[in-house]
């Protein structure tokens, strides 16, 4: 029996590689698009300022490594960096007019891709999983 660790590493890098593949269509890597879809999800729902240290906690991932994906991001013209108005030592990031609104086209990507790697479970066990995984998420939140 494959352990468990291992059984999560294959279905990420599978659904990694899906997710590049549309990813690689916009001239981004995955993390990028995932990153991309984080900020245009918060807009969405009406955040005004949006940090790097609110994506850092999001993302679970270190300071330096959403500097270096917001500064491609910003380099290849999908974000916008400018000074805070709440706070001025931090940057308020948001979409430019190219990506506002992706986080829409990721989550039906991001649908696709489960639905292919899940396509020999039914709706139910579909559901399931999620919540699962649901429940997965909110036990890492909370350490």
């Amino acid at each position: 029996m494959m352990p468990f660790g291992l059984k999560i590493a294959v279905i990420n890098r599978a659904f990694r590689k899906k997710l590049d593949e549309k990813a690689r269509d916009m001239g981004l890597t995955s993390v990028q698009l995932r990153v991309l879809g984080s900020i245009s999800r918060l807009e969405a729902a009406g955040e005004t300022e949006i940090h790097q240290n609110d994506l850092e906690q999001l993302e679970h991932v270190t300071h330096p490594a959403m500097t270096k994906h917001i500064q491609q991001l910003e380099r290849k013209g999908f974000v916008r960096c400018v000074s805070g108005q709440r706070d001025r030592r931090y940057k308020k990031i948001t979409c430019t007019e190219q990506s506002a609104g992706i986080h829409q086209m990721i989550l039906a990507h991001d649908q696709e891709a489960f639905e292919e790697l899940c396509g020999n479970l039914t709706r139910e066990q579909q559901q399931t999983l999620n919540q699962l995984t649901d429940m997965v998420m909110k036990n890492i939140d909370a350490k």
